[in-house]
């Protein structure tokens, strides 16, 4: 049976509404019907890979009940190793398929045969794609690819809204700390939001601000969020290898900080619950004023996109700062003068 013709409109449907709408959920509600409506099958769903929670989150899907989508899907773990090794995986009969899970709640929906293909943008594992039918059935090359360029556009789809959620929030984030540089001189309370908004940003367990001392030797809590007292109550905190190295103007990520040679107080930070951290510059001008760090509480690989944001909201922190100094300075000046011309007064 040859459906090209069919296959074609579907995927050309699915691309012109890339288009005209860059709502995701739209996008992948689009290409789960078309899967059901081209291929002739019971159902589709479409699964979202949850990288911090290890489990496969249902985002779109037609024909399936709740049950179904509670108690009847396998294991991430494996259907993930079946689609790297293999491309897809081909069931015929689910309900009776060792690889599979929940084949009793498969017999009781009805299922027969599966087809289930990956979702990777850019070489990453994002979800799948996956029909069933009612009846056993034996998927045709031509319609494992068909599945195969939907996963591709689900995929597109995906990567193309997170582009846009991530400028949309950038935008947002940084709109909001320069309004509240430019409209108040408290610097606790910026450093504050920013510690705040940093960690909820980046999806992150804590972050905080550490300032040097004149001297340039010891760091300083000035702000924070997430952390413990007895975490930041730790004492006076010297310079180690990897502030030194953000010191000097670089950013440093560390995936695991209990075998990394340039973590000082490890057992703090195991107890704490940190993994992974980031370690930002916070400047003014040209000079290294402190440094903006990020705790993940698991093992977590930042992004250069990620450093990059992360180098911007320092430069912020940094600006506050000198936005602070500037005004003391000036308050202080101020009050000299007025002290100066007092006394010129006292002469006449």
């Amino acid at each position: 049976m040859n459906h090209e013709n069919d296959y074609f409109k579907a995927i050309c449907k699915v691309s012109r509404a890339f288009g005209t709408t860059l709502e995701r959920d739209e996008l992948l509600n689009l290409i789960v019907e078309s899967a059901v409506e081209t291929m002739k099958v019971k159902a589709a769903l479409l699964l979202l890979f949850d990288e911090e929670e290890k489990v496969f989150v249902p985002n779109a899907q037609k024909g399936l009940s709740e049950r179904y989508l509670k108690e009847g899907l396998t294991d991430p773990a494996k259907l993930i190793r079946i689609l790297e090794d293999e491309g897809y995986l081909y069931s015929q009969d689910a309900t009776l398929d060792g690889r599979l899970d929940g084949r009793e709640v498969k017999k009781a929906e009805g299922i027969a045969s599966i087809l289930a293909v990956p979702m990777i943008v850019k070489g990453k594992f994002l979800g799948g794609i996956l029909v069933f039918t009612e009846s056993p059935r034996v998927f045709e090359p031509d319609e494992i690819e068909f599945l195969k360029a939907l996963g591709e556009q689900a995929g597109m789809a995906i990567e193309h809204a997170r582009l846009f959620n991530r400028i949309r929030q950038n935008t947002s984030l940084i709109l909001d700390l320069a309004v509240n540089i430019q409209s108040s001189l408290d610097l606790k309370k910026i450093l504050h939001i920013l510690t705040a908004d940093v960690a909820e940003y980046f999806k992150v367990k804590a972050s905080s601000i550490l300032l040097l001392d004149e001297n340039r030797k010891t760091l300083e809590f000035v702000a924070s969020y997430g952390l413990s007292e007895s975490y930041l109550n730790r004492g006076t905190l010297t310079v180690d290898k990897g502030v030194r190295e953000t010191l000097a103007g670089h950013p440093v990520a560390v995936l695991d900080v209990s075998t990394d040679e340039r973590v000082h107080h490890k057992k703090e930070k195991e107890k704490e619950g940190i993994v992974s951290l980031l370690s930002i510059p916070v400047k003014a001008e040209d000079k290294v004023l402190g440094v903006l760090r990020l705790y993940s509480g698991t093992r977590r690989e930042f992004k250069e996109e990620e450093i990059l944001m992360g180098t911007v909201l320092a430069q912020l922190g940094g600006l506050a700062i000198q936005n602070a100094s500037l005004y003391l300075m000036l308050e202080s000046d101020v009050k000299d003068l007025r002290e100066n011309t007092w006394s010129y007064r006292s002469w006449f």
